[in-house]
């Protein structure tokens, strides 16, 4: 609720629920098709992805699938150390972090570098819009694992230590026409940073350390609104800022357990600074508590968000994540 307000809002939402179900067709052919039921929404394909291993660490994707991008969004919900997907991760997606497109990926150097680049639909697309030449976006990825390895294409935002783990990590997005509408269009760009640091400490407890940087970039023009009539019947529409951002994340896992699982308190700061409009920060401070790594936790969250010139908006969040 807003800070200083009277106002309650509470009660019960399943933030997600997901089908998943894949297959092996060939040693190197598969496939991966999954369903989304959002909030209050109905069951919506999330991803339906074509699988190909063209040779060791090179793999051919096609469909809806993740492009590459940030740590956060290539984890996603499930995999996180936080509750809530970060405010500042704002790449462009057609459903919850996918675009339809093309992908090449792989892992190298003995799976110490992931590297991913993709050819999508993007932004704006439809009459009316900036994109209406179907102009598509490319994205890129890489990441070294200076300690243990993290093979695969999709990540984690902690192992709750059974990996020594320090990656570096970089995502590029671009897409010519990308902003605004017809008349008034501009490129779009964005990059980040990250960086993900887990370390097992004498104690038993497990240290994760999460940063990341990111640079969005509208070609110094204003994105539609998503709820313009324009973006009625395009995915991917509007909402674009030209901003910097920042993410800082800190969570320790406690070495003795406590029942069945361990307590893992952590701190998140997100700062959002657009060129044009007010600053948002956000602190979540909380706690898990883990069962089953990421198949079996619980969790308690309190959040307070504010951006310059408003109140503060406060909120407490419980919630259970089970995955099988």
């Amino acid at each position: 609720r807003p800070a200083g307000g009277s106002a309650h809002d509470g009660g019960f939402t399943l933030d997600s629920v997901r089908l998943l179900s894949s297959a092996r067709f060939t040693r190197r052919i598969g496939a991966t098709l999954t369903f989304e039921r959002p909030p209050s929404e109905d069951l919506q394909l999330l991803d339906a992805i074509l699988q190909f291993e063209l040779a060791d660490g090179l793999n051919l994707w096609a469909g809806r699938l993740v492009p590459p991008s940030d740590r956060s969004n290539m984890a996603g919900n499930q995999f996180a150390n936080v509750w809530g997907y970060p405010l500042v991760s704002l790449y462009p997606n057609a459903f919850t972090g996918r675009d339809d497109g093309v992908l090449l990926w792989g892992n190298l150097y003995d799976d110490r570098l992931l590297y991913g680049v993709g050819v999508f639909e993007g932004r704006n697309r439809g009459s009316g819009l900036s994109n209406a030449a179907n102009e598509p976006l490319f994205a890129a990825r890489v990441a070294w694992s200076f300690l243990d390895t993290e093979p695969g294409y999709y990540g984690t935002n902690t192992y709750y230590g059974d990996k020594e783990v320090f990656t570096l990590g970089a995502a590029l997005m671009s897409q010519k026409d990308g902003v605004g509408v017809a008349g008034a269009r501009g490129d779009y760009r964005a990059w980040n940073l990250d960086a993900l640091y887990e370390t097992r400490l004498r104690s038993g407890g497990v240290l994760t350390v999460e940063a990341a940087w990111y640079d969005y970039d509208t070609d110094d023009m204003a994105d539609v609104a998503p709820a313009d009539p324009l973006c009625s019947r395009v995915s991917n529409c509007g909402g674009a800022l030209q901003a910097d951002a920042a993410l800082l994340t800190v969570g320790y896992l406690m070495p003795h357990a406590f029942g069945p699982g361990r307590f893992q308190p952590y701190v998140r700061l997100q700062r959002l600074d657009p060129d044009a409009g007010a600053r948002a920060e956000q602190w979540d401070i909380g706690a898990n508590y883990v069962i089953s790594g990421h198949k079996a936790r619980l969790t308690a969250v309190y959040s307070s968000a504010k951006s310059e010139g408003a109140p503060s908006l406060d909120r407490l969040v419980l919630g259970l994540q089970l995955l099988y």
